[in-house]
């Protein structure tokens, strides 16, 4: 199985299967407007416009679930993401990525390679990390759900999951990663 097997509604509401993505290396990430880590939408734009021509793309699905941090609705989300950061990357309709109702390439994401850890030292995640312990700690009680907003799962051309990275990576943080899976265009 691969994550070409999946389909998305996308932002316009047309369903998108993700075999058009066949050949191009992916960043999936689960994104929130309100987030302590929203600003990754800035650098995500930047890795996407450094790579897009070599066969790069980032897919954007906007969740809800962790603190209620994207309560607009999709076209807000998406107007948002455009005015703010410049997101030009594809954006998909809010999606749940946890628990009972996930969507199912998250669940096939997150049981492929478990949680890696939140960096310690990251200044969000040091208010993240007694938050979740506070307020949700059920997000920690098994090895592989998603445990917060911008996750990214780094995907290969034949559409394999290589690596995971919590919402304490920052997304320039994985450009080496990225640039390791490009296919050399000829």
């Amino acid at each position: 199985m691969s994550v070409h097997s999946f389909k998305a509604v996308s932002m316009n509401g047309q369903e998108k299967t993700l075999s058009e993505y066949k050949g191009k290396t992916l960043l999936i990430v689960n994104t929130a407007g309100k987030c302590g880590f929203t600003y990754q939408y800035e650098d995500l734009q930047k890795l996407y416009n450094r790579y897009k021509e070599k066969g790069f793309v980032i897919l954007g699905f906007p969740c809800n679930q962790f603190d209620h941090q994207e309560p607009d609705d999709n076209e807000k989300i998406q107007t948002n993401c455009l005015l703010n950061y410049g997101v030009t990357f594809p954006l998909f309709q809010k999606t749940n990525v946890r628990d009972e109702g996930a969507h199912p390439l998250f669940t096939y994401l997150s049981q492929t390679i478990p949680f890696q850890g939140f960096n310690p030292f990251h200044p969000v995640a040091k208010i993240l990390i007694p938050l979740i312990n506070e307020k949700h700690p059920e997000y920690l009680a098994d090895d592989y759900s998603i445990k917060w907003n911008f996750t990214k799962f780094l995907i290969n051309s034949e559409g394999a999951v290589i690596k995971r990275y919590e919402c304490s990576t920052d997304p320039i943080d994985i450009e080496l990663d990225i640039e390791n899976l490009l296919v050399p265009v000829s």
